[in-house]
């Protein structure tokens, strides 16, 4: 009896998982670069999320843009920290704008010109296999 108390309770436990959404949003087959400020970077769960106002690229410049990552938990086993990005960091940008044209998309890559310090996601890999 104890074993099945036991799967009951691993099984309720994945439950918030399936609530988890989807990435169908994100145009995975279209990359956008931009030249950009670091508004605000968000390390909170379930994802992470930058805030960019960007200055020049392939979107409309003055607008800001949401990009989402991955969990922290992901992004701190892979080197990145609360601290990675800064409000007022210069950055170059690549990310997957969503499908609908609004000023998101899913996060790619960075960097820092001013430090060399280059930033990757790995949202594609975890979410996508086989698109690399």
């Amino acid at each position: 009896m104890k074993f099945w108390s036991l799967v009951s309770l691993l099984l309720i436990s994945t439950l918030p998982a399936l609530a988890h959404h989807s990435f169908a949003m994100f145009d995975f087959n279209k990359v956008a670069k931009a030249h950009a400020v670091v508004q605000e970077f968000r390390w909170t769960n379930p994802h992470v999320v930058l805030l960019i106002k960007v200055e020049s690229g392939e979107v409309p410049a003055g607008k800001t843009w949401s990009l989402e990552l991955t969990s922290p938990g992901n992004l701190t086993r892979t080197g990145w920290s609360r601290k990675s990005f800064k409000a007022g960091d210069v950055i170059d940008v690549e990310f997957n704008p969503l499908r609908d044209g609004r000023q998101g998309g899913a996060f790619r890559k960075a960097s820092i010109p001013a430090t060399g310090v280059v930033l990757e996601s790995n949202i594609r890999a975890q979410e996508k296999p086989g698109l690399e």
